[in-house]
This record gives structure tokens, sequence and C-alpha cells, in this order.
């Protein structure tokens, strides 16, 4: 007879209990381990069913199916985030409405009960059910064991053996589900032969592939000795010599010092590929891995430059500044001169776009006279591409440390990893995860490669990473690289590079000769105010290759002997100026305030605008604020209103007005703790109706009492004001000893003040 119960709901994925079934359960998703959780403490059942499809996180009532198991929870353990839980199936039920039990998503269940209509037919049905049990090989169903065969044979009831079938076979969940919704055990034992006899089946067709496979081994064992047998009498008759190309493989692997371990894997295949015939698809797959396997290098290694000088004329001739790099790379030179033996670094420059870090690898390479190669990991979000594929799968090869250490041919080179910050993961695997095998010294002198299977030394190798942006590289593979910040170039260094470098390289790639093209420092400054705004230099590299392309038409189609490019020549071959140097306010302004910004490109100024209005105490953000940013301006409003009288506001103020705080530009996403101040002072500005000095910046978090707290990128918002034409920076007291970083034609011309509170900020900001 069918009961009702009212009991929380658990969705699984993929299984299905049946009654008399004990089964284990991660549970992870937060709705179901509440579900669990109640059931448990309450003792009470739960309402276990299946969804309809995997894919579904959150499923909703028509994702799930009706029919599934009345369980109890035998076992509840806590893990690492998930839970846990024994199930034991209790009876078969049917869900009759939804219901939710102290927030707990639940339903009423109507038990199914059982039935048959004809005992004889039952009979009949369950003989031939073990009698065809009987039929079936063990080992295509390892989980039938003979004492599972035993309790079939023993007293199980009919209904019971349907659901064991079920149990035990590597059914599909969604076949395992027309077993729980079908009452009849008369149709189940139906299904359960039908499921038998297909796989009889199966074991038929398995043992005439096995007896074919079998077959074809001994034919072929058969040509290997027949080849052999003649290629050995044709030796004696002198009319043949061995296969040239195992022959010289043979001699490459036993003359060269290659590891012996390699040496012993590689003779193993080699002698695998003899016994094969070469129409076979195996011998591609094995000569293909051979070919790695040796061409990799294991022994090979170039002669590094110790002479100390040269090292550093080249690097200074390469790049200019870039001090802190150029002095680490002299460093691990010293050391290894000194000890003549020391494991490379693990370098990681972190900067904005076109301030160098590639080339400059490239220039390590150069001074060191090593060899250089690069590997991009912008976008890889495939482990497979680090460790590479193993070589049971079509068209596998090594992964791109391999590849790359094969394309350098030593084993130390200069390894680029480029964008280690724009790594991504996905179901396929976390590449990042895989490199920290790559950059951790404590490991990689072990990496393996899946498709190599042979430890591989990258000790030697020196890894030099790059990344825009510190905070998107994976923290594990943080604390293993030693970080060298690159940050923007001012003005004067722009200009100095352009001169040393950019016109020269962008004359000698259009064929410009020095007679030909100049270009004053004047010109240059120009087009760095007016043609870029950027924190490195791609873009102006761009805009003079430009000018030297334009310059070369001249002077084919003109008949101009040399072109000296002017402002007035700039301004007719690039069109008007596309910036405005200096973008802060013209004048100064009520309720708009200038502050500072730190992105992945490098420093920038931010405006922040605030408004009032009749209303009845809203508060509205718009300019695509992140969760941190939004709380800056919730914190901001607080404490001005804690604090409303100090400032000389009216509390009952807030009650009768609307408050709008916008961030241009408003389609560019924008976050951070670092615009507290600036808010701030915005709003105080706004409300009483103060001015803002409009040649000030600022920045700086801010608590609920009103303390301003140290920020990060105090060196590139300080360039960033600079190129803005900013006078005066307000920064937090705490971050005084970033100013060592700044250069010092930044603080000449930008007065750098430390503020301790909201009060400091607002008396230097406001105008009086």
């Amino acid at each position: 007879m069918s009961e009702t119960y009212l009991v929380p709901l658990l969705c699984t994925r993929g299984v299905v209990i049946f009654p008399t079934q004990e089964v284990n359960i991660d549970v992870g998703r937060s709705e179901s381990i509440k579900a669990c959780e109640y059931a448990n403490s309450a003792n009470s059942y739960i309402f276990v069913t299946a969804q309809k499809s995997l894919d579904t996180d959150h499923p909703a009532r028509e994702d799930i199916y009706e029919c599934g198991s009345l369980c109890k929870i035998k076992r509840f353990r806590r893990k690492d985030g998930y839970l846990r839980v024994g199930f034991a199936g209790f009876s078969r039920a049917k869900i009759i409405r939804d219901v939710m039990i102290n927030g707990i998503q639940s339903v009423e269940v109507e038990t199914i009960d059982e039935y048959f209509e004809d005992e004889t037919i039952l009979k009949e049905l369950m003989s031939k059910v073990l009698l065809e049990f009987d039929k079936i090989k063990l080992h295509a169903n390892p989980q039938m064991n003979v004492e599972l065969l035993r309790n079939l044979k023993n007293g199980i009831t009919a209904a019971e053996l349907t659901d064991y079938y079920a149990q035990v076979f590597l059914l599909d969940y969604k076949d395992k589900q027309r077993f729980i919704e079908q009452p009849d055990v008369i149709k189940r034992l139906s299904m359960t032969l039908e499921y038998i006899r297909s796989q009889i089946q199966v074991d038929k067709i398995e043992a005439e592939i096995d007896e074919k496979v079998r077959s074809r081994m001994e034919d072929s064992q058969k040509d290997y000795y027949l080849r052999e047998k003649m290629r050995v009498i044709k030796e004696e008759l002198n009319e043949g010599t061995p296969s040239g190309s195992s022959e010289d493989l043979y001699k490459l692997i036993e003359e060269n010092p290659y590891p012996e371990h390699v040496k012993e894997k590689a003779l193993d295949e080699l002698n695998k590929l003899e016994m094969l015939p070469s129409s076979s698809g195996e011998y591609g797959v094995v000569a293909s891995y051979l070919d790695w396997l040796l061409k990799t290098p294991w022994y090979q290694r170039s002669v590094d430059n110790d002479d100390l000088n040269k090292a550093k004329a080249i690097l200074e001739e390469d790049h200019y500044g870039l001090k802190k790099v150029k002095e680490r790379i002299l460093e691990y030179l010293a050391v290894k001169q000194m000890t003549n033996n020391l494991k490379s670094p693990i370098i990681c420059l972190v900067g904005p776009p076109g301030v160098g870090k590639t080339s400059l690898a490239k220039s390590v390479a150069r001074a060191l006279d090593r060899r250089f190669v690069k590997v991009s990991l912008g976008g890889v979000r495939d482990e497979a591409e680090i460790r590479g594929h193993r070589r049971t799968y079509l068209g596998s090869m090594p992964g791109r440390i391999i590849q790359g250490m094969k394309k350098a041919g030593v084993v130390n080179p200069v390894f680029l990893i480029d964008e280690i910050d724009k790594m991504a993961s996905d179901y396929k695997g976390d590449p990042s995860s895989a490199m920290l095998e790559v950059l951790d010294p404590e490991q990689n002198s072990m990496f393996s490669d899946h498709y190599l299977e042979e430890p591989y030394d990258l000790s030697d190798v020196l890894f030099i990473a790059t990344a825009n942006y510190i905070e998107n590289i994976p923290s594990a593979l943080k604390d293993r690289l030693e970080i060298i910040n690159l940050s923007s170039y001012t003005e004067l260094e722009k200009v100095q590079i352009a001169k040393e470098h950019l016109v020269n390289k962008q004359m000698a790639a259009n064929g410009l000769k020095a007679a030909q093209f100049s270009i004053d420092d004047d010109v240059i400054i120009y087009l760095i105010r007016h043609y870029t705004r950027e924190a490195g230099v791609r873009q102006l590299e761009r805009v003079i290759g430009s000018l030297c392309r334009k310059s070369v038409l001249a002077i084919l189609a003109e008949g101009k002997k040399k072109i000296n490019v002017s402002k007035k020549m700039v301004r007719k071959w690039l069109g008007a100026e596309i910036f405005e140097y200096g973008t802060k306010e013209k004048k100064d302004q009520v309720g708009v305030v200038t502050g500072l910004a730190y992105t992945q490109f490098g420093g920038d100024i931010l405006a922040v605008e605030v408004n009032y209005f009749d209303g009845n105490g809203k508060f509205i953000v718009t300019g695509q604020l992140g969760d941190v940013m939004k709380e800056s301006t919730k914190i901001a409003l607080d404490y001005i209103k804690a604090n409303a009288r100090k400032y000389h506001i009216d509390p009952a103020f807030f009650e009768k007005h609307d408050i709008h705080i916008h961030v241009p530009e408003g389609a560019v996403p924008k976050d951070g703790p670092s615009a507290g101040v600036t808010l701030t002072t915005a709003i105080v500005s706004a409300i009483t109706n103060t001015p803002v000095h409009a040649d000030l910046a600022m920045t700086g978090e801010v608590t609920l009492r009103g303390n301003v707290l140290p920020i990060g990128g105090l060196k590139e918002k300080s360039l960033a004001a600079h190129r803005s034409g900013i006078t005066t920076v307000l920064f937090p007291k705490n971050n005084l000893k970033d100013l060592e970083e700044i250069p010092d034609t930044v603080k000449e011309a930008v007065k750098f003040v430390p503020v301790e509170n909201v009060d400091a900020v607002l008396r230097h900001a406001l105008v009086k």
C-alpha cells in the first residue's frame, strides 16, 4: 500500500539509486548540501532522483525525473568544500508536488508499489534470466563476481533480481531510469532478459575479434621471421646490406652521450620498429616517437659568454634604461662565473605593453651568447599544450616546452614564456598547474612530458616570463617567479629611445639613409604628446614608421633629396592631432575630482563626477564600476554622513536629496580601492559647493574612520599625472618609500603631498 512523505529533494548527475542498494555520492551544490544536512540532522528520508541532462548546473523542476528513490542517509562526512554521503535505497517513489521546508527545496512523494499479474509467467521469465546469466563472460562485467551469481540463484525475489541487474551492469543512467520507473516486475524481467541477450551477443563479437587479432599477430611474427631470414641470407651472399636507417640509428644512439635511460628507451623502440612492417599504422607512430626522442637535446649545450663588460655593453646597446633588469642579468653571470655551477633563475618581467619585455629577453640571449626560443601562452587552455599528448592518441606530439627545446637544439637556451598572465583553463585541464613543474627550480630537473615519457632536465634553461598584469598570474606560479617590474616610460625616456633605437630601426626598414631623413627632438616630443598615449613605445614606433614611408614616397615621387620632418609636415601626413596634451580639467570645478588609476596598460587619470538633486535619499553609481569600487563609494558616503557637521553639512540633506556618482568613460570597466579619497573629495565638494583644484590629482583607499591607506602602482600613476599636466599629487603617507622609484624628471615637475586622513586631503584639494 503506497504512502506519502514530505522530504528534502536531492538531484544527482547520472546516479540512480535502487531500493536495497547503498551508494556513496559526493555532494557539492549548495542546495544539495543543505538538503542532505537537513535530512541527516532530522533523521528523515530524502528523495533522490536524477537530472535529465548532465550539463545542467542548477536543475529546475522540469529538468529532473519525477520517479526516483526514497532513501535513508547511512554515512555523512564533510570534505573540502563538499560532503561524502552514503545513501540506502528504501522504496520507489514519485513526486506529487513541490514544497519548501525551512527554506530547503522539498517535495511530497508517494511510494510506488511493485506488482505482477501472472505468477507462472513470472517464474518462467526468472528461470530464463538465471539461465542466460551463466552464458555471460565474467571478465566482460567485472562487477558480477562469483558471490553475486550465487546470490542470484539462492532465494532472491524477481523484483530484487531486476534491481540487482540494473545496479551491476554498466548501463547508462537513462536505461537505469527505465528500471526505476517500471513498477511491473514482469515487464522489468523482460527488460532484463533483453539486456542480457544483447550482452551475450557483444561477448560473441568480442571473441571473434580476439581470434582475428591473434591470427594476425601470428602472421606478423611469421613475416618478421621470413624477412630476417632473407636479410641474413643476403648478408652471407654479399647481395645486400642491413637497413641503412636502422644501422644509422643504432650508431647514433651508441656513439652519442645520451643519458642511459634515454638510450635504453630508444633501443627498445628501435627493436620494436624493426619488427613492424613499414605499411602498418604503428610503424609511423614508433618512427615519429624515435625522431622526437633522439632530436630533442639531451647533452648538447652552448658556451656562455663570461665577459661581463661585453654582456653589459650589449644590454646597454639594445635598451635604454631598465636598470634593475640589466643588473639582475649581470649578477647571474658574475655568480655563475664565480661558482661555475648555478641553476638558472626564473625571471618574470611585468609591465604594460610596449615597454620592451620581449625584446629585452632577446637581448639577454645575445648578451649571454645563448640560443633564444619563444613560446606564447596567450589563450592556452589545454594542459596537453604544456605536457604533451600521450602516444595512444592519434596525431599526438610533445608539449610546447619540449617543442621549444627541440627548436633551440641545446639544453641551456634562453626560453621566453610570453603572456603568462593570459592562460585560461577549461574541462581539458589547467595549464597553469602544468607550468608549476616547468617553472619550479626544485622540480624542473625532472620535467615529465606525456609524449616523451622520459624525465627531462630543464634546470639549465634560463626561463624569462612576461606578463602585463601581475594580479592575473596564478598565485602558485607567482610564488616561483622572480618578479621584476618594468614601469611606463617617461617622456624624456621615450625621446631617448626614439632617437637611439626607433628612428634608426624604421629608417633601415624603409630603405632610408641618414642623409635622406632627419627628425628633431621637439618633433618627437610633439608626436609623443599629440599622436600617442601609451605606457610603452609601440605606437610611437608605428607613427615614426609612417613618417618614414611617406618620406620615401616624397623622395621618389617628388624628387626631394632630404626630408627634415617638421610639425607642419606631421599634421599634413598624419592628420589632425589625435590627443590633447594634458587631459586634466581646464579650471577648478565643483564636484569634479581627478583620480589616478593603475591598469594593465600602465597608469591613467580618472575623473570622478558627483551631482545631487531633490529626492528621497537615493544613491546612484554609474560608469561600469566593479564591486570593490562600489564599496568605496558606500564607505565615502557613510563617512561623510557620520561627519556631516564637521564639514558644515546639514545631516537632513541626505534624506531630501539623491546623490549621483559617475566615473567616465562609461563603457570602460573600473575597479579597485584606491579611488576612495577621490570619491570622498568629490562628494564633499558637490554638497558644500566648493571647487576642487584642477591641476591636482589624488589616490588612496579610505576607511570608515577617514584614514588613508596605502595603494599600489604609485610610479605608474605618477607618470600618468605628469603626462596629463598635473602639478600636485596627493598620495598616502605610507607610500613615501615608493617615491624613490619615481624618476627625477617627474619629481621635479610634480609636487607630491603625503596625506594621512580625509581632513588633510580636503585641506589641500578644496579651493579655499
